[in-house]
Order: structure tokens, then sequence, then C-alpha cells
């Protein structure tokens, strides 16, 4: 598989550099660490009686007055993006994008449902109760009955954050820090026809069922656990098998898939697995007419509206595809989408929308559900385009051996977005950066499409918190370049991890598809192979001809920022004790570590003590850049060739154990920082402006109030019953 929408966005904690070192995942914490790391995914009934309060007015505040940061709580920040070059679009680019918004948000709740199968009925509670909740707080003088209410406040909006119980990038269970006494009372204060109860269900069955659910951190405690040695499909919470074991799926498809299949479809990409009551293996497949139908038939009813008004021949043939897909739920369909949607490259709005990334499943076989709406920003296209349009040297001077490399890399699209609006896994929490499709076939045989979310890598920029980079940064000289030059290093790891990275390469005949052959580090390899791939060629001259670059002190900003985060900033995300268990964290510490252990005895990286506190200096960059072509060899080479034991030696010898001692220092150097490490974003929101039953205008809003906007969404797009 491939993982492209990599949530690495390393957000720029300590400058705000957003850009982050490859692409897709959500900040993560040291520099553009690179973006994160510095600056730092008709049944509405069952919620419709929650009563909220309609939602405030949205701004259309002028630029010099945005505001970007909205509020902290928890590890959490709430972000606003911009749009700009919304209002210079033709009307049907707007109509466009207005119905490709609709159709990402009516899956909203599927997300809820893959994450955790009680997901929805807590979140209904949760809105349901919200009302009063907001009352006790304003009318108590108890201070200790509104400190209830705060916490309560807390975890509704982490719920909302994470897309249920479980933390969005840890994927660890969170619980109320409210009491369990409070909550009852809250649930027996309110209307019961608000809550989502069960046919004939009393309040003292469903407290009994749902206290637990939200309360008891080691009732169903992960929702991905990637921990050796353990059935990780019996002790991940996630709603995409039932009654299996982890060999029982294992042996499902080692039988049902042809490893010499050169186009092997997606498996398992699009249903549950589950083992019914006579003992047989079935596939519930996600689509019109099976699991999350209401949605679905949601979805596809406007892309169908998108279809009639798309752009170019090729996007409405793609749009077309992908209704059909959603309809029959038959994957080669599927890739026959993908293969339209690669060759839509002249379109200006485009979509991303399917069950795609894989990361929430331990076996990387069953993708969660996302959307993002966007549409070309023409001029900053013009920086990644002059890395894609060079694939093919990049390809041919790569160090992996020559029997790995492409021959003829094609179809390559590589642009700059500005994003519209985002759905699913791919919100609050959002990618910096995307490269699709997945499937290693298509990819080699038609290309792929490369993109970095341009506002929101600059919402980022706007946003950074300061500290980091004073507090981790070991010298005056590295600090100074980071700020000169850490921006835009952390925006070309993207275009280069995006583009280059994940394009690269060639698996060798007859060697199954990653999750077949890596299996549950097939992820970690992926994203690590990547940044690799960034890394190798930040430092490389190439870019200075190019023109993306003024000089190498680009990549050197780069590659401190990614040592300092893989080494030590990105711990602040786990709690003490805890061992790295996230894909991209995994693959981040993995390069740092063998980076840093390969070349102790030369000094290339050195561990130095200043004023009682630890730092990480690049003493050699020049050697630590030959060091990083020998790790991209060599994963290029466990990837081509399906070693399962190379991949596991890595991940567990470097990207999994955590040093206690560092891990606590950075911990309480973290703390007096103040500064959430993980951040997310409200959507903008469109309103259609109809004459006679046409929409002719499309206006763009931005809503201010995170928990509002979750309420508004929970009352609009509320298709899926309670259980599924």
């Amino acid at each position: 598989m491939k993982n492209t929408l990599f949530r690495h966005a390393t957000w720029l904690l300590s400058l705000g550099l957003a850009g982050c070192a490859a692409a897709t995942t959500q900040p993560t914490t040291d520099a553009a660490a690179s973006a994160t790391s510095n600056a730092v995914n008709g049944l509405g009934a069952d919620v419709a009686a929650a009563a909220t309060p309609a939602a405030p007015a949205a701004t259309s505040a002028p630029e010099e007055s945005f505001k970007v940061v909205t509020e902290q709580f928890a590890d959490l920040r709430v972000l606003r993006y911009q749009v700009p070059g919304f209002e210079q679009l033709e009307p049907q680019q707007k109509e466009l994008l207005y119905y490709l918004y609709e159709a990402a948000l009516a899956g909203r709740d599927i997300s809820y449902d893959q994450n955790y199968r009680h997901n929805l009925r807590v979140r209904r509670t949760l809105e349901a109760l919200w009302d009063a909740n907001q009352q006790r707080m304003a009318s108590s003088s108890n201070t200790q009955q509104v400190d209830q209410a705060q916490k309560f406040n807390v975890y509704a909006k982490r719920v909302w954050f994470s897309n249920g119980v479980h933390h969005h990038y840890s994927t660890r269970k969170f619980v109320p820090e409210c009491s369990r006494e409070y909550f009852a009372e809250l649930v027996r204060g309110v209307d019961s026809k608000s809550l989502p109860l069960l046919p004939g269900e009393s309040i003292d069955q469903f407290l009994a069922t749902i206290t637990p659910v939200i309360f008891d951190p080691t009732l169903d405690a992960k929702r991905v656990n990637q921990e050796a040695g353990q059935d990780l499909v019996k002790t991940s919470a996630n709603n995409f098998y039932q009654n299996l074991t982890q060999k029982e799926v294992e042996d499902y498809y080692a039988k049902k898939i042809n490893k010499k299949d050169p186009r092997p479809i997606s498996y398992g990409l699009n249903s549950r697995l589950v083992k019914d009551k006579s003992g047989k293996i079935v596939e519930q497949p996600w689509k019109v007419g099976g699991l999350y139908s209401p949605a679905i038939t949601q979805i596809v009813y406007w892309l169908g509206k998108a279809a009639d008004v798309a752009e170019t021949p090729e996007q409405k043939l793609a749009l077309q595809k992908l209704v059909q897909y959603y309809s029959s739920g038959d994957l080669k369909v599927w890739d026959d989408y993908n293969i339209a949607w690669v060759h839509d490259t002249k379109s200006r709005v485009d979509v991303v929308n399917g069950f795609i990334e894989v990361y929430g499943d331990p076996l990387g076989y069953r993708a969660s559900y996302e959307s993002v709406v966007s549409f070309k920003d023409l001029e900053a296209t013009k920086r990644i385009k002059a890395i894609g349009d060079q694939a093919q040297w990049f390809e041919d001077n790569s160090p992996i051996k020559p029997e790995h490399k492409k021959k003829n890399v094609v179809g390559i699209t590589a642009k700059v977005i500005t994003t519209v609006v985002e759905s699913g896994d791919a919100a609050p929490a959002t990618p910096i950066g995307i490269n699709l499709p997945n499937a290693t076939w298509i990819r080699k045989e038609h290309g792929s499409k490369s993109v970095q979310l341009g506002n929101i890598v600059e919402a980022y920029d706007q946003a950074s918190a300061g500290g980091m980079l004073d507090e981790f940064a070991y010298s005056d000289e590295e600090k100074q370049r980071a700020r000169q030059y850490g921006s835009l290093a952390g925006k070309l790891h993207t275009d280069m991890h995006e583009v280059i990275g994940h394009a690269s390469g060639q698996l060798k005949p007859g060697v199954g598809t990653t999750k077949e052959t890596l299996k549950s580090y097939a992820s970690a390899i992926e994203e690590g192979r990547a940044d690799l791939v960034a890394l190798y060629y930040l430092m490389d001259p190439k870019l200075i001809q190019l023109g993306v670059v003024p000089n190498l002190e680009v990549g050197k900003a780069e590659y401190d920022s990614y040592i300092r985060n893989g080494l030590m900033t990105q711990l602040s995300r786990l709690a003490l004790g805890e061992t790295v268990e996230e894909a991209h964290m995994r693959n981040r510490q993995m390069v740092a570590k063998w980076a840093y252990e390969k070349g102790q005895k030369d000094k290339v990286i050195e561990k130095v003590q200043k004023d009682g506190k630890t730092y990480f200096r690049i003493n050699d960059y020049d050697k630590l850049r030959n060091l990083f072509g020998q790790l991209l060899r060599e994963t290029r080479r466990i990837t081509s060739e399906g070693d399962y034991n190379g991949a596991k030696t890595l991940i567990e010898t470097y990207g999994v154990k955590v040093d206690p001692a560092i891990h606590k220092e950075v911990l309480q150097r973290y703390q007096k920082l103040n500064i959430a490490p993980y951040a997310g974003f409200i959507q903008p929101r469109l309103v259609p402006v109809e004459r006679e039953g046409k929409v002719v205008d499309v206006k763009l809003e931005y809503p201010t109030d995170f928990a509002q906007q979750m309420l508004e969404y929970s009352r609009k797009y509320s298709f899926l019953p309670n259980a599924n």
C-alpha cells in the first residue's frame, strides 16, 4: 500500500513554519518538523432531538482581522483557515465546489462508526446533553459544578476533534475528567427522547451501557494496536472486524489474493470483515444498499450533481466512475475511478473522496472515509511543479539499487491546492500533503497526483506558537537558519515526500503489496522511505539548479529540524512510559535514531549537554546525507523485496522504544511552553445562492465556534443509525 495522505504536518510549534517533513499527517511536533514539529482526520432523527441552538452568525471578516487561533484545550488547538481566490472563481466552479462540499460532509458519520462501534451513540449522547450542560455552567454559582461542566465540555470537544473516543493521533482512549455522577445527572435531567436509546431501553439500562464505554480507560483501550506479539485485530477497537483473530484475517486474504496478479484490486478496502453465526467469514461492503448506505446514498446524490457541472470531460468521467463505485462496491471500479482521476489534469477544481488511507487498520487492508475539496493555486504550484517535472532525474539519481528503480516514471501531477473543506478522516485534524492513488500498479502505469494544501500550511504558519525552537535548538546558528529557511525547507520536504518519495521505486516481479508482505510495519516503512527520499535530495545542488532553493542552507535547516523532532520533540506527544505506535512517529524516530547510531563513530550527530539540557547537534551534514541515502537504499530494498523481517528489525529496533530519561526531560521542558502539540480546523461554510431552484452563486463564510459547527454538522449530516 501507499500511505500517502500522510498526516505528518509536524507543525512548526516554534516558528509557525508550516510545511512539513512530508505530508500525510496532521501536524506533529517539531519544525516544519518539519511543519508540525516546529510549529509545533433520512436517519438524522437519531440526533435531531438534541435541540442544539442555532449556529452563530459566521464571520466574513477582512483578511487583516482574520483570527486563526480560536481556542486551546487538552492537547489540542483549534484553528481556522482562509480560502483565498474563491471569489474569483467562475460561477460553475463555485457550484461544483458546493456539490463536492455537500458530498464530503455527507460521509461524516461513517468515520465515527469506522473508528469504534459505540462512537455515534457516544457523540449523540454528548450532543443531547450539551445545552443542559451550558445552562448549568451559566446559571450556577457553585464552583465545583462549574468545574464539572467545563470538564464535560472539554471531553465533548475532544470526541468531536478525534471523530470518536480514541485520540486522533495516538489512537489511545481518553476519558472525561468530569465525574460519572455528574454525567448521570445530566442524562437524567434531559428529555429521554433526545437520547440515543435502543428500542425499549430504560435510562438506567442506557447508563449501565454507556458509562463504561465513556469512562473506563481499559475498555477498548486502543483504536489501533501495533504492539508486537499481540493479536492486532482482537486488541484494536476499530469497527473493521467482528469476531475474528489476526490469524484468521491473514489466512482469509492469503487464500483470496493472487500474488502473481500484476494489477491487483485493493482487497478489503471498502468492507467490514465478520464471522457470522455459522462460522463463515464474510465481507460486508460499504456501498449503496450495504453498510453505511444512508450516508453513501447522500454522497452519491451530491457527486451526481457535481458530475453534471464538471469542468472537463475527464473530470465528469472520474466523478461518474466514483458514483458507480459507491453504488456497486466493486473494487475494480475503484481502480477505474482512480485511473480516470489521475488523468484529469486540466480541471482547476479537484476532490479526494472515498475509503482511502489504511492507517486505522493495523493490518493495512481497510480504509477510512475521507474527503478533501479544493482548487488549484496557480501561482504557488510553480515550485512543486518544478520538482514533479524532474521526477525521472530524481529516480535515475537515487542511491537505491538499479533493479528497484522505475525505468519510466509516468504521469506525476504536482500542484499546490487551496482547500475549501475537509471531512471524515481528514478533519478536523488535516493532512498538509497528499499523494494518491495508493495502488502501486496504477502509480506505475498511470501516474499519481501530488499536492500540498497551501492554505492549510499558511494557517499553521500564522498560528505558530513560538518557543519550541528556542527551547530545543542547540545553537544560535541553528536557530537563525531555521528562522530564515525553515518554512521553505518544510514545504520542500512535503513536496518531495509526496511528489518523488511515494512515487519512486518499484516492487520486484511476483512480490505482493506491502500490506501482504510487510503487514503491520508497511505504513511506517513507506512513510520513512518517502521521508528519506526528501531528506536525501534536500541537500542536492539540483534544487538550486531548479531555482526552488537559494542555497543548501535550506537543506541543513530541514536536517536540523528532522533530527530534533525524531530524537526529541515528538516525544511530547507521548505519556511517560509509552512506546511509539503511530506510523509517522515510528518512521521519524526510526530514521533519526538509525542515522544517529550509524554515525556515532564519526560524531555525525552528537548528543550534547548545555545548561543541564540535552541537545542533538549535527556536525557533518554531508555525511548525514550519505547515511540517509544508505537507509533509503535499505528501506527501498525491504519494500521491493517484501522483506518482513527486515522491516520488523528496523522498526522495532529504532522506531518503537523510547529513552525514558530523554522522554522525561522533553516532557518537563515542553510543559513550560504551554503549547498544544496537535491542531485542527473549523471548516469554512459554503452557502448556495439560488434563483428559481438553480444555484447561481455560492457564498463563503468563516464560522468561528468549533462546538457550534460540530452541532450544526450533526443536525444536518447525521444519516446513519446509532448501530451499524
